[in-house]
C-alpha cells in the first residue's frame, strides 16, 4: 500500500481524528515524552516542510542524509527506537490543549497548502526531497508519533 498523505482530504481527516482522540493524560507505549511534548515535537518537521523553521545543514546529514532518506520515505513505519534529532527534542512541560490546537492548524495549513506551501530548500537533514519524499515524510512522522500514543 502506498504511504498515505496530508494532501488527500480523506488522509488529512484521518489524521486530524487521530490527534483529536489524543487526551491530556494518553500514556506512551514508548518513548520519554509526554503527549504534550509530542505534539510540540510534530510540529517542527511541519515547519520545517513550509519554510516557517530554518535549520542549518550538518555533517552527520551529509554524510547519512542519503541513507536514511531512502529508508524513511520507503513502505516502512518508522521504528519505535528511531532517534530523535537533538534539534527537535521537548523536554519542557508544554500545555495540551495549546499544543493539540497548534499542531491541527499547522497539519491544516501544510494540507491546503499542497505542493506549492512546501519549501524550495533541501532539508536540514535529508538534503533534496520531492513532494512525494515530503508528502511520505509528515505523514509517517505523525501516524509515528500517533500510535506512540495509541491512537
Amino acid at each position: 500500500m502506498a504511504t498515505k498523505s496530508l494532501f488527500n482530504a480523506a488522509d488529512e481527516n484521518e489524521m486530524l481524528a487521530r490527534i483529536d482522540r489524543l487526551r491530556a493524560d494518553s500514556p506512551a507505549v514508548w518513548g520519554k515524552m509526554s503527549v504534550a511534548q509530542a505534539l510540540a515535537h510534530c510540529q517542527m518537521p511541519l515547519r520545517v516542510a513550509t519554510g516557517e523553521l530554518k535549520l542549518k545543514h550538518g555533517l552527520i546529514g551529509l554524510l547519512f542524509g542519503g541513507i536514511a532518506k531512502r529508508t524513511l520515505t520507503g513502505p516502512k513505519d518508522f521504528s519505535h527506537d528511531m532517534p530523535t534529532d537533538p534539534k527537535f527534542v521537548v523536554k519542557d512541560a508544554r500545555d495540551f490543549t495549546r499544543e493539540r490546537g497548534e499542531l491541527v492548524a499547522l497539519v491544516e495549513r501544510f494540507s491546503k497548502g499542497g505542493e506549492q506551501g512546501l519549501t524550495r530548500e533541501k532539508h536540514p537533514f535529508f538534503g533534496a526531497l520531492t513532494t512525494a519524499q515530503w508528502e511520505a515524510l509528515m505523514w509517517k512522522h505523525l501516524d509515528h508519533h500517533m500510535r506512540q500514543f495509541g491512537v
